[in-house]
């Protein structure tokens, strides 16, 4: 069912999954304090149990909700690459999070360069979004290709358009070093 932005948050906010835009692909998208929303995503996807997925957040605050030590060094070294397509793997101890982490104790979170999907965040909370397909596919640069692999498995569709960006980059910072895990 195709939605606008507005119902959209709402069955994000009520632990629905749905096809979202973000800033780099179609996101198949759900509440990251959801663990039944995030697991209903994996199996969705038919993603590997044990990869992790990236969480968007609309503020470096936000991290301090998954266990993540913020100081004022590492608000410096965000802002170097947020907002934008950078993820960020960042260490949290908050074992409540484990079906985000799935083991690593780390989560990558990425603050979008988006007004209107920072604005959804803000509403809805952070979200996961990992691309819109199945494992090991190409991911959705449009609402049909994304219908093509979910149908009606999922709660709602955003349509915006053709989107054929590139997944982001993801970085972790070791010390002073920053190693990039996936470009």
């Amino acid at each position: 069912m195709e939605t606008d932005i507005d119902q959209a948050i709402a069955m994000i906010e009520g632990g629905g999954v749905g096809v979202l835009p973000t800033d780099t692909l179609y996101g198949l998208v759900g509440s990251a304090f959801s663990a039944d929303a995030v697991d209903r995503i994996y199996d969705l996807k038919q993603r590997d149990p044990e990869k992790p997925l990236i969480v968007l957040i609309s503020d470096i605050l936000q991290l301090e909700q998954f266990g993540v030590i913020v100081s004022d060094a590492l608000i410096a070294q965000l802002e170097t690459y947020w907002p934008g397509p950078y993820s960020i793997i960042l260490p949290t101890a908050d074992e409540q999070f484990e079906y985000l982490h799935r083991g690593t104790n780390a989560i990558a979170f990425r603050l979008p360069d988006d007004e209107q999907l920072v604005a959804v965040i803000t509403q809805a909370g952070p979200i996961v979004a990992p691309s819109a397909n199945v494992e090991d596919m190409p991911p959705s640069g449009t609402i049909e290709e994304a219908r093509s692999y979910f149908g009606t498995d999922v709660d709602f569709y955003v349509d915006g358009g053709e989107l054929r960006g590139k997944p982001s980059t993801i970085i972790f910072f070791d010390g002073d070093e920053v190693v990039v895990e996936r470009e």
